[in-house]
């Protein structure tokens, strides 16, 4: 049987073999009244982890920022994000749909990041005419592109000088600290509320976290619920969740090491860029002379190579289930497609 090869994302990513015998031998009890211990034990574990005071296990990263928002913001209250940011943009509208939040859009510069002058000149004035401005949503990393530790501090005391919250859409952190070279516990440390997903280059089949202090947690709880992500025995799930937290980072660096090696072998290859900087974590992203990425998926899919390309590009995403010799097999398919 011809291996099949997934480079569309990390969330395709299966349990290692001791992530699958942790999940067989963890103990488990109802999580809605409190009484799952290995979930108790992965949130306790995670704050510390992550310096907060409190964190909560939700089953999808859309969940979880969408609890994020709903504790944040009251209906007709409005949050701050970037105009091509994943709770604005691939989350289904949520915030709006749910919750009457209203989105406050800014460009996201080419590093990925909001100019913080920008998002001061969309604050609302306190006047009953306008919504009410109450939090200011980044991402790290943001299509792959990393935000320094230094920018995520300013961007604490703009926003907490102009009276906001600050929430980060950290599914991919764990990348954005391997980058930067520091613990998850010094990104989590410059917002009031972070996301964290397990289940992308950690490695975990399913769930994400989120983090704050005891009472925004306490409250993120009932918005859980409300939302239906209420689980009963999640003990297996949350003992996947640790193992994550603890051997996942192992691989990252070789995640990144892939990318640059696959970005390396392309540049120059006919027909097909490199999108320039954007190499930063475990995605590449290419961009085509010609729009042809549908028929470029369909034409690696027969090859056994899964890609997401669309019109005139693609996102190649490296991670523990992708190796350099799939990587120079990618190499291979592309060249001959475009040949």
């Amino acid at each position: 049987m011809t291996k099949v090869i997934d480079f569309r994302s990390d969330t395709v990513t299966l349990p290692s073999a001791a992530m699958r015998d942790a999940m067989m031998s963890a103990p488990m009890g109802d999580d809605v009244y409190g009484d799952d211990p290995a979930a108790n034990d992965l949130q306790e574990f995670a704050a510390d982890l992550l310096g907060h005071e409190c964190s909560l296990f939700l089953p999808s990263g859309t969940q979880s920022n969408l609890v994020a928002l709903l504790t944040h913001c009251q209906r007709g209250d409005e949050y701050i994000v970037g105009a091509d940011a994943h709770t604005y943009k691939y989350e289904g509208g949520g915030a709006a749909a749910l919750g009457g939040i209203q989105p406050q859009t800014v460009a996201f510069g080419e590093n990925g990041s909001l100019d913080l002058d920008a998002v001061k000149s969309v604050i609302k004035e306190d006047d009953f005419h306008f919504a009410r401005t109450r939090l200011l949503c980044l991402e790290n990393t943001q299509h792959g592109r990393v935000q320094s530790v230094e920018y995520m501090q300013t961007a604490r005391e703009f926003a907490h000088g102009h009276n906001l919250q600050i929430h980060l859409d950290g599914a991919r952190m764990a990348n954005a600290a391997t980058s930067l070279g520091v613990s998850l516990k010094e990104i989590a440390q410059c917002f009031d509320s972070v996301s964290l997903c397990l289940s992308k280059g950690l490695g975990a089949p399913i769930g994400s976290l989120l983090f704050g202090s005891k009472p925004f947690i306490q409250e993120a709880c009932r918005w859980r619920k409300v939302t239906g992500g209420g689980m009963r025995q999640i003990g297996m799930l949350a003992a996947a969740g640790k193992i994550a937290l603890t051997d996942g980072f192992n691989r990252m660096q070789e995640d990144h090491d892939n990318a640059q090696y696959l970005a390396r072998h392309l540049d120059g290859m006919a027909g097909i860029t490199v999108r320039p900087g954007w190499t930063q974590t475990n995605m590449v992203w290419l961009e085509f002379n010609e729009s042809c990425g549908e028929a470029l998926s369909s034409a690696l899919r027969e090859s056994g190579v899964l890609v997401s390309a669309y019109g005139k590009s693609c996102r190649v995403v490296l991670h523990q289930n992708v190796d350099k010799g799939d990587v120079d097999k990618l190499v291979s398919e592309l060249g001959s497609f475009f040949a």
